[in-house]
């Protein structure tokens, strides 16, 4: 029973700190009304964080993530990509509502690029921003320096790195970073070395970090696959990162 209580307690308490931390934005894409969430530092002058949450939409694992990079001086938008109305209840939703942007990937760079808007007027400075993504997020970070958005650099976390074929390479000027668990059955060899090819093809400054003994959603400490070692080692390569391009 005392751990019951302490539990929830814990739980309240970090609802509380998310509530407090982070705040709600409307903004729309034409008659679609999309949420986002944005720290508490807005409306100074400072470089500013994308983040593109996993399938199921705006999570916990987003949250903690923007409440920690506003600790690091910057201030974060979690995007809403999916919108009021179409958010997943369950895997299958969230499979076929991901599945939609990733086939309708200029659809995805168009909210990408919506939610960017919405963060230079909380005050992030315009050539100081960067994209981050977990899974579904994780693509989107791709296909933000594929859509050339006014970015300084990308970092995709176990995100799908595939594209259609059909797709041409493109020069990418974005800068990139690609955190990649060595287990993810999600990532076939070919998806792997097609994106070697492709940022190797646009010439762009590209780097690629493995994580050993790590399966796909390996940075959630929600899910079965969390991996508490290597999450920690990805979120410092990650601050690395951005302070690099950022700061």
């Amino acid at each position: 029973m005392l751990r019951s209580i302490l539990l929830t307690t814990l739980f309240m308490a970090s609802g509380s700190l998310f509530s407090q931390k982070l705040s709600s934005v409307s903004y729309q894409d034409g008659t679609q009304k999309l949420n986002g969430l944005v720290t508490s530092n807005a409306g100074k002058k400072l470089p500013g964080v994308i983040i593109l949450p996993a399938w199921k939409g705006i999570d916990e694992e987003a949250k903690t993530a923007a409440t920690e990079l506003e600790k690091q001086g910057y201030i974060a938008f979690i995007a809403d990509i999916y919108g009021e109305g179409n958010i997943p209840s369950d895997n299958a939703s969230a499979m076929k509502n991901s599945g939609y942007y990733k086939e309708n990937y200029e659809a995805y760079q168009k909210r990408i690029l919506l939610a960017l808007e919405q963060l230079k007027k909380k005050g992030a400075v315009a050539d100081k921003i960067a994209v981050i993504g977990y899974c579904f997020g994780g693509t989107g970070a791709l296909e933000s320096a594929r859509g050339s958005l006014p970015v300084a650099g990308v970092v995709s976390i176990h995100g799908s790195l595939a594209k259609d074929p059909k797709r041409a390479n493109g020069p990418i000027a974005t800068k990139i970073l690609v955190e990649h668990p060595a287990d993810d059955q999600s990532v076939s060899k070919e998806d792997y070395d097609n994106l070697i090819k492709e940022m190797n093809a646009g010439n762009a400054d590209w780097q690629i970090i493995t994580y050993a003994h790590s399966k796909h959603t390996f940075t959630d400490p929600k899910s079965a696959d969390y991996n508490e070692v290597m999450a920690k080692r990805a979120w410092n390569h990650t601050l690395m990162f951005l302070k690099e391009i950022l700061k």
